[in-house]
């Protein structure tokens, strides 16, 4: 492919400093613009003439619709489906995130939701208030020795594996294709070759889900796929609320279909006080957060640079967004 020119960069980045001094030495010929991302007047008047915009943020219908020069988005954070349209599709624009940037802790975050769940940690805390010194283990069976699925082995994938790997957990994935044999991964089932989903997960035991909402993924995890769950399976979602149809989880949880559920994002979020996932006793809920790894700036930074330097060899770009993403929900 085809080296490809950069001439004038939209950026709403805050970064500042080292951080920023980076980002404009990549960038250096190019004429660099920078808007305060609630500036959207600015934005949608330097967006007009731009080749690449580098958002703090997604991409809006109205800055996308004004950028009619754009050949590059770069959205600086995980979560792309709110910019993956079909209409960044049609007019051949290469669409990037800054997927990876915080893989290792959000895996932690899904281990953490897998103890939680495994060691009841809500009924523990319940009895250590009421001073109650009682075994509530008898018959519970650790992570040791236990099948962990995991749908989508991009980045937090690769990490949740790994610690698998650690717990001495067998590790299956389930993902849309795979180039060579994944790392950490005893048995892997690729959709694009025919692997069934249903079989996958009535082999596991914890289902962790990290994989990318699109139109395809929407409500994959439903109530047939709960109904070929073991009854004493785990599920974990650290994508996106959508993935999961929330009635068929409510209804799985409280009927035992499954053994527990712990999810750090939702459909709809805040998650509505109204929705009966808030009151099941085998529910761990997280309000879509995670802590932060060292230096996330940093993270992100890397990643900007080096697709500067891909796009401009005309290579293909970390995190791209294909057309199978799209999502139009």
């Amino acid at each position: 492919m085809a080296g490809r020119e950069i001439t004038k960069v939209l950026i709403t980045l805050p970064y500042q400093g080292r951080h920023w001094e980076k980002i404009a030495e990549a960038l250096s010929p190019a004429q660099i613009v920078r808007c305060r991302e609630e500036d959207v007047e600015a934005i949608l008047a330097q967006i007009q003439d731009a080749d690449v915009a580098i958002l703090a943020d997604d991409i809006s219908e109205a800055v996308r619709d004004a950028g009619k020069k754009l050949r590059w988005v770069h959205c600086n954070h995980a979560g792309i489906n709110n910019s993956a349209r079909p209409e960044i599709f049609a007019r051949n624009i290469i669409l990037t995130s800054s997927s990876g940037r915080s893989a290792p802790v959000l895996a932690e975050h899904a281990f953490f939701l897998m103890l939680s769940l495994v060691y009841q940690a809500r009924l523990r805390e319940e009895l250590q208030k009421k001073h109650q010194w009682l075994p509530i283990y008898q018959g519970t069976k650790g992570l040791y020795g236990k099948t962990l699925g995991i749908i989508g082995l991009g980045h937090t994938g690769k990490e949740v594996a790994l610690r698998g790997k650690a717990f001495g957990m067998e590790v299956w994935a389930y993902e849309r294709s795979f180039a060579e044999a994944p790392e950490n991964v005893e048995r892997y089932f690729q959709q694009e070759k025919g692997d069934d989903l249903h079989e996958f997960l009535g082999g596991c035991d914890v289902v962790v889900l990290s994989l990318r909402l699109s139109d395809e993924s929407y409500h994959m995890i439903d109530r047939k796929a709960f109904a070929a769950m073991k009854d004493g399976a785990l599920l974990i979602n650290m994508a996106r609320g959508a993935i999961v149809d929330e009635q068929a989880l409510a209804e799985a949880l409280s009927e035992g279909w499954i053994a527990g559920a712990g999810c750090d994002v939702f459909e709809v979020e805040p998650l509505p006080a109204e929705s009966p996932l808030w009151d099941l006793p085998n529910m761990i809920i997280t309000p879509h957060c995670t802590p932060a790894v060292p230096d996330i700036a940093a993270n992100c930074v890397r990643i900007i640079t080096e697709n500067i330097r891909r796009y401009r060899a005309g290579e293909d770009l970390l995190n791209a967004v294909t057309r199978k993403d799209v999502y139009t929900k």
